[in-house]
């Protein structure tokens, strides 16, 4: 286990730290202690993950991956990355709907955050949870499917409930993708490129009129972007989201075909993405009101290109999960990689929130926000409920879950 979360930014404070490599061992840890939190791959940019008590990493539990075909399903250890687990479903011709950019990230801690890929009909990775298992407080095994009526609060859980051992995912056959990489979006035809394929992400600097780049993943039997697509031109060469660095990491470009795992991740499982050196925020707006919210931005556009390494910006479908940014809501995600400055991105980030602030921004859970989340969340008051009925003694409370949901 690292001292620190993937990023750097974040030193654990946690008195003890464990990797349990059985469900009893987990049990007993839970427990036998008077704080605790699990961990994934610390992908997380605050303190979600922190605690002053005992601190579990999920790695270590046996790494299983049982498909049941006739329930079209996959059930899977609550630590075992996306790459590892979109590996072996491929192996045996199924596949999930989504991904994320990052293949590297746990299954767990990812639904816990409703972390998400793109694309206009695409929900985030947690709409395809149809059941859990977690370790409540008392060190119980607690099993809920979707017939359970607060399972829409379970899902996207920030940890908070108890430490999730296992997830039940929908699955769908594998299907072929190919990616293109476009140069130059005019800002005005943002909507029209974002709904052209099957997941889109579009990239931008905040340094001229056009958007950078536009990564089209679009299904392997239709034909390139025309040439002229959307006033844009192709990419030569495969390409790297932040400016100057190398594709030698990125997934493969250039229309060459490949499997659905090979494709929807920007990045390569075998390789660290980066160097970890930076910091990530993200809010969810309507995706009715994306040129409104970005033309808000257009004023700090300097601001935000002094401390940026790139903005992405992609859309989400809307889904019914209690925390979920989507939550009934078709989104625009509106992603910042900043440069590995607290002290410079500080500001920067709390202008960004005050423009958007007309919108309901809803922030990305695993990424640095500043703004009480209470108002951007419908069904925040029934999760605060939730909390009380799972963890009344406070168990896998920590200050950043105290910040977004006080105690009474």
């Amino acid at each position: 286990m690292t001292d620190t979360n993937w990023a750097g930014n974040v030193r654990w404070s946690a008195r003890t730290r464990h990797r349990p490599t059985s469900l009893d061992e987990l049990r007993r840890l839970v427990a036998g202690a008077d704080r605790v939190r699990a961990v994934g791959t610390g992908h997380s940019f605050n303190r979600l993950g922190d605690t002053p008590g005992a601190q579990i990493a999920l790695a270590g539990l046996p790494p299983t991956v049982e498909i049941d075909p006739d329930r079209s399903a996959v059930s899977v250890a609550a630590g075992v990355r996306y790459g590892d687990l979109a590996t072996a479903l491929q192996a045996q011709g199924y596949a999930l709907a989504n991904l994320a950019s990052l293949p590297h990230i746990s299954v767990a801690g990812s639904v816990a955050t409703a972390t998400h890929g793109s694309g206009v009909a695409n929900r985030n990775l947690a709409a395809a949870v149809a059941a859990l298992e977690l370790v409540t407080a008392d060190g119980d095994v607690l099993a809920v499917d979707r017939t359970d009526s607060r399972f829409a609060g379970l899902v996207v859980n920030l940890g908070g409930l108890g430490v999730v051992t296992r997830l039940t995912l929908d699955v769908v056959p594998t299907f072929p993708l190919r990616q293109y990489v476009r140069l130059g979006l005019p800002r005005e035809a943002l909507a029209e490129a974002l709904g052209a394929a099957y997941s889109v992400s579009v990239f931008t600097d905040w340094r001229s009129e056009r958007l950078d780049q536009v990564w089209i993943k679009q299904d392997a039997d239709q034909p390139p972007p025309a040439a002229d697509w959307l006033d844009t031109v192709a990419a030569e060469t495969p390409q790297h989201p932040v400016p100057g660095m190398s594709p030698e990491h990125c997934t493969a470009q250039l229309g060459e075909p490949g499997p659905w795992h090979e494709r929807l991740p920007h990045f390569r499982l075998g390789f660290t993405p980066s160097s970890g050196d930076e910091l990530q925020s993200e809010w969810h707006v309507a995706r009715a009101d994306a040129a409104a919210a970005l033309a808000a931005l257009d004023p700090v556009a300097e601001r935000i290109a002094a401390v940026l390494q790139i903005c992405e910006l992609r859309t989400v479908a809307a889904d019914e999960l209690w925390l979920s940014p989507n939550y009934r809501r078709d989104t625009l995600a509106v992603h910042f990689t900043w440069i590995g400055d607290p002290v410079a991105v500080a500001p920067v980030l709390a202008e960004v929130e005050q423009r958007l602030a007309p919108f309901a921004p809803r922030p990305h859970w695993g990424k640095l926000f500043e703004r009480d989340p209470a108002a951007a969340y419908p069904r925040h008051a029934d999760f605060a409920a939730l909390l009380r009925e799972f963890d009344p003694a406070g168990k896998f409370r920590t200050a950043e879950m105290d910040r977004y949901f006080p105690r009474d």
